[in-house]
């Protein structure tokens, strides 16, 4: 079964849309989903979510249809870190759990507290005077805190410095090592993807470019490195994208399937794929 299935959504809103969406996320995978500031990313949340209704098109969370009566009870599997959290600002962490703990019926306090030592985050500090760091790192704690099946997570490790950052990368990883267990999740930050990520979806002006499994993806392109005229002897279908590095010197990015097997080609990450796909113009 997959935790997550959006077909042909589309979603208008004025200059902006998100057009003929199809993204699947497999049960017990971790799917990232990438794509610059207004791309789309946090509209496909609140569509996938409820929150915003499709002007048409389906989306499924656990298999549930977004739109129908049951799926506010599937909301109790799914834990939601958007890209700001809200709580209210009086209250301190002691007293979200609380609060919680009459929202969830699955709440397991003692991992609440858990989370919360693992964060270093105080039980009594007022909401108001915690860094954005510490919001988000009590936003995954209560997520994390009431059994989910699915994480929604939208730039849940902005404001995280990189030794936080990665240990909550590796919580996360812990959490999909229960083969139910399955993650979708934004971000601004690459590599973090890149490290975390069995898929890898990228959204570019409300479409998306590709959804592809991580390895494969990295494996289908190659970074080239040569003269402008090793580049231009090249099939034009081979080169996604090309730019100039300096002193008559090109990189590319291309398909290794597409170039002979004698070329020497340096092995790309997720941002050099995306950057070359968007400068490049091209959907694969």
């Amino acid at each position: 079964m997959n935790a997550i299935e959006l077909s042909h959504i589309n979603k208008s809103f004025g200059g902006f849309a998100i057009r003929d969406l199809c993204l699947a996320v497999p049960s017990g995978t971790i799917c990232g989903l990438a794509g610059e500031n207004g791309a789309g990313k946090s509209t496909t949340i609140r569509l996938l979510m409820g929150a915003l209704q499709p002007d048409s098109g389906r989306a499924a969370v656990l298999g549930v249809d977004t739109s129908s009566p049951e799926f506010l009870s599937v909301k109790e599997d799914v834990g939601v870190v958007l890209d700001e959290a809200y709580y209210p600002e009086v209250l301190n962490a002691a007293q979200v759990g609380k609060v919680m703990a009459k929202t969830y019926r699955r709440w397991d306090a003692d991992q609440y507290r858990a989370y919360l030592q693992r964060f270093d985050l105080p039980l009594k500090k007022a909401f108001k005077d915690f860094s954005r760091g510490m919001k988000m790192k009590l936003a995954i704690a209560v997520a994390m805190s009431h059994s989910p099946k699915l994480l929604v997570l939208d730039e849940a490790t902005a404001g995280l410095d990189p030794i936080v950052r990665d240990e909550v990368l590796e919580l996360f990883n812990e959490f999909t090592r229960q083969e139910e267990h399955s993650i979708l999740i934004s971000s601004h930050i690459l590599s973090d993807l890149e490290k975390l990520c069995d898929y890898i979806a990228f959204l570019h002006q409300g479409q998306l470019l590709f959804c592809d499994e991580k390895d494969r993806l990295l494996e289908t392109y190659g970074l080239f490195t040569g003269t402008s005229g090793q580049a231009d002897s090249l099939v034009p279908e081979a080169v996604i994208g090309r730019e100039s590095s300096g002193y008559g010197g090109v990189r590319a990015l291309v398909k290794r399937s597409e170039v002979p097997a004698t070329l020497v080609l340096d092995r790309p990450t997720v941002e050099d794929v995306i950057l070359f796909l968007v400068k490049g113009g091209k959907r694969q």
